[in-house]
């Protein structure tokens, strides 16, 4: 590979009908309201893991889920077969656009996905080891389920783009995962792609993440009511909603110089604990200049991570609140934890104080019950499930996944802003009871 293109502007119109292969993405015959993620939990790796179709013929093809990214990426060294794989030529507009794309002008290998000439080149990451490397850009099929659960009829983009990782990219990754599905913000990733290649009126998707490893979870893109089994509905009036903000600064393990971030980060502005208000060091949760602080949702941190200062507030406002449950020794990586058997139990959980999480202005809190806030471990110990993320970590607070696990939450990208449902076991529901279709 050769040369850096830097990304450019991208106008709002043109988010509808991209590039030329965007538009010959869209599906044929009528469009479906909404496309379905299937997403299950792995209990070795805390690793949401996503299933779809992709190639011709179309074979199951199982990544991670990620909230970052500039494009789904997968393993294109281990029989990556397909008859309708096409490159994406250097210097066209798709790769103009890429973030940080490069060129490969030639391959002296037999052709194959990962050997084509004049392909433009991406740096597909893993986002749960940070290792990156490069890859060529194609495009190919990718079809999704119309409902959920599945089965049922599959939606198809005849060219959806994505980048060729390598085998070895694949390490840390769930069992059977073979690449990573980005979620981001970025203009191919998976939201934006789906929008325009089933014509969805908005850019937005809902993700809810599945508890256990017994039953999926989901990401569904397009317009579709939240409908849980047995009948409930909650509906869109019903979330809270905070405004998504971007990081000036690229959180990317290679990105250009002017790149900003893809990530989702919000505007937290305090913590509570039981109510309380926890002492912070409030500059530390505003994203400076550099793109260091703030506070990011992220799908591959399985639980969230807390700039030392701002750990050591909010594990000593929690011990001061549960003085009176039995300790027992620390269980890594957490260092509060308790005899699981003399702590009481709620609909939402563990009866413990909650947490909050304060957004933009006093009137908007996030609140995390006990199901969220805390982990089972070994030998009956019940830890609270935030761990230090150490004294100068690039972001300070990365709200992981437990914590939102059986919570929905409303990405919409048009209006740039975040719904959250808080948890559904008060509705007595969860993420794997969404009804589809």
């Amino acid at each position: 590979m050769s040369r850096l293109h830097a990304s450019r502007p991208l106008l709002p119109l043109l988010f509808l009908c991209l590039l030329s292969s965007a538009c010959r993405a869209r599906a044929s015959g009528p469009s479906p309201s909404a496309v379905a993620l299937p997403l299950s939990k792995d209990d070795a790796t805390q690793q949401y893991v996503a299933e779809f179709r992709q190639r011709t013929p179309l074979v199951p093809v199982k990544v991670v889920v990620g909230l970052s990214g500039a494009t789904l990426w997968v393993d294109c060294e281990a029989g990556y077969a397909s008859t309708t794989y096409r490159r994406v030529p250097c210097g066209s507009k798709p790769c103009r656009l890429l973030r940080s794309a490069a060129c490969a002008t030639s391959c002296d290998g037999a052709p194959s996905p990962s050997c084509v000439n004049d392909t433009c080149g991406g740096f597909p990451e893993n986002a749960v080891t940070r290792v990156s490397t490069g890859g060529n850009v194609l495009t190919d099929a990718l079809a999704l389920p119309t409902t959920f659960p599945p089965p049922g009829p599959l939606a198809a983009a005849p060219a959806f783009l994505f980048t060729c990782g390598a085998t070895f990219l694949t390490r840390g990754l769930a069992a059977g995962a073979t690449g990573m599905a980005s979620l981001s913000r970025a203009r191919f990733a998976l939201p934006t792609q789906l929008a325009a290649a089933f014509r969805f009126p908005r850019r937005k998707f809902a993700l809810c993440l599945p508890s256990t490893s017994g039953a999926p979870g989901v990401a569904v893109f397009g317009d579709a009511p939240y409908t849980f089994q047995l009948g409930m509905v909650l509906p869109n009036t019903s979330l809270l909603y905070t405004p998504l903000l971007v990081n000036p600064v690229s959180t990317a393990g290679v990105s250009t110089r002017g790149d900003k971030s893809d990530e989702y980060f919000v505007g937290v502005t305090g913590i509570r604990v039981n109510g309380r208000a926890v002492s912070l060091n409030a500059t530390l949760l505003a994203i400076d200049r550099k793109g260091m602080g703030g506070t990011k949702i992220s799908a591959v941190a399985p639980y969230t991570v807390l700039e030392s200062s701002i750990y050591k507030a909010v594990t000593d406002a929690f011990a001061a609140e549960t003085a009176m449950i039995p300790r027992v020794a620390p269980v890594a990586p957490f260092t509060l934890c308790y005899d699981e058997s003399k702590v009481g139990a709620t609909r939402a959980g563990a009866a413990v104080p909650t947490i909050e999480l304060v957004l933009g202005s006093e009137a908007t809190s996030w609140v995390v019950f006990g199901a969220n806030s805390m982990v089972e471990a070994k030998g009956g110990a019940l830890c609270l499930g935030v761990v230090d993320g150490g004294q100068t970590p690039r972001t300070s607070v990365v709200i992981g996944g437990h914590m939102i696990e059986d919570n929905l939450l409303e990405f919409d990208l048009e209006a740039s802003r975040l719904g959250f449902s808080s948890s559904l076991l008060f509705r007595q529901t969860t993420c794997s009871n969404f009804h589809l279709g």
